[in-house]
């Protein structure tokens, strides 16, 4: 791959992400204190990303796999994606934003797949050229974060202008996306059916009793991983700490640490420790924020950002690799079809209206009773690891499976993180 274009594909990937991080973040604390949402609304209003997932893979297997080129719909869909956030920033309630960032995020969440199919289609190697490319994205989100700190647009009560920040960079990778390298359409000609869209030829999987238990508990700590991405901007600003949305950027930070260090822990844990630490550290994470505060005890709730990359890599990369050497080459891409619409559709949707109603309940004022909300999903979160690693099983077979499985190798090549 020659240098142009993996600086193209570079700027891509760190546009993506800067878009995404400009305003999902900090979306929440945007609701609560500018339009003055209730907190139910407020997990309606991050349940979109549930519901984008999930029409997200009709978009591309209806329409970017069969009739036009990767770069052309990448394009397409940040321009619309730029009119939605522009006029979301100006909202005057919820009733009024929410259709906006639905039908924003059912736009976005396709983009997730097609940046990846753009670069993937220019590399002979991906294993050696994709990763110096996604870390770009990594690299968006944390700028984006810090930038909106950098300008205390929290403290200003400027959050709007992270909607407008997003729009413009919209607008420029939109329009930018047109000089990419071309991706023509993979299946041009082919029939696609439901069960090839919704990852559904997978569900044979099911049939392997440690991975239905597996499969179940990725549904389950998606409900207690809501609360983390919905509420802790929300959460940091209520005890006045300072750019807020630029300190949550070294969670991506340690994601990064730990991509590049999971082979080493994969050779010395195997599957069930690696899975089961992964839910414990979410179970530790919302400990550390319950008895935390912007005192003393300041350094549990920086101890808990930077513990994502235990929280994300070791749970959800490892599963994805997990379901990747069960599956076998006929049924990969199903799989993974499968595993995220059921994780970051169905059981992060559940997270959402769970973790809006449960906040709610604790509303004191102005204010939250934030240790008693953080000790819910802790609970959930702990219940789910015990009866994991009760239950599971890793017999040898799929152990040498895993391990020997080139994504081991292959670890930033996952689907992207937050």
């Amino acid at each position: 791959m020659n240098a142009a274009i993996r600086t193209k594909l570079s700027a891509m990937m760190f546009l993506e992400f800067f878009i995404w991080g400009s305003w999902f973040v900090t979306m929440g604390t945007f609701l609560t204190k500018t339009l003055h949402a209730t907190d139910p609304q407020n997990g309606l209003a991050y349940g979109t990303q549930s519901l984008g997932a999930i029409i997200a893979p009709f978009i591309i297997g209806l329409i970017a796999d069969r009739f036009f080129s990767a770069q052309k719909i990448l394009g397409v869909l940040h321009l619309i994606g730029a009119v939605l956030l522009w006029f979301a920033a100006s909202s005057a309630n919820f009733e009024n934003f929410y259709p906006k960032v639905l039908i924003y995020m059912i736009v976005f969440m396709p983009t997730l797949a097609l940046v990846n199919s753009v670069s993937f289609n220019q590399m002979s190697n991906p294993s050696k050229d994709f990763p110096p490319v996604r870390v770009l994205g990594t690299i968006g989100w944390i700028v984006a974060g810090l930038t909106i700190g950098w300008l205390n647009w929290e403290q200003n009560g400027n959050l709007g202008l992270t909607f407008k920040m997003a729009a413009a960079a919209s607008l420029i990778l939109g329009l930018f996306s047109f000089s990419l390298p071309d991706a023509p359409p993979v299946k041009k000609g082919q029939k696609v059916g439901l069960s090839d869209i919704l990852g559904l030829d997978a569900i044979g999987l099911l049939k392997n009793r440690s991975y239905l238990l597996f499969f179940l508990a990725s549904v389950a700590i998606c409900v207690p991983l809501a609360f983390y991405y919905n509420c802790t901007n929300q959460f940091l600003n209520e005890l006045h700490i300072k750019s807020a949305a630029g300190i949550q950027s070294f969670g991506q930070v340690s994601e990064l640490l730990f991509m590049i260090l999971m082979p080493l822990f994969f050779v010395r844990l195997g599957i069930k420790k690696m899975l089961g630490l992964g839910m414990l550290a979410w179970a530790i994470r919302y400990l550390l924020f319950a008895y935390g505060n912007a005192d003393q005890n300041y350094w549990m709730l920086i101890l808990g950002i930077v513990m994502h990359g235990i929280c994300y890599d070791f749970f959800f990369v490892t599963g994805q690799i997990y379901t990747d050497s069960l599956a076998g080459e006929k049924f990969k891409s199903a799989a993974q079809g499968f595993i995220t619409l059921a994780t970051y559709g169905v059981g992060m949707l559940i997270g959402s209206i769970i973790q809006g109603s449960v906040v709610g309940a604790y509303k004191i004022g102005d204010a939250h009773d934030w240790k008693t909300i953080w000790l819910i999903p802790a609970a959930i979160s702990a219940v789910v690891v015990v009866l994991f690693l009760l239950f599971f099983r890793e017999n040898s077979v799929e152990k040498d499976a895993v391990m020997n499985a080139d994504n081991v190798d292959m670890l930033p090549l996952q689907p992207d993180s937050i």
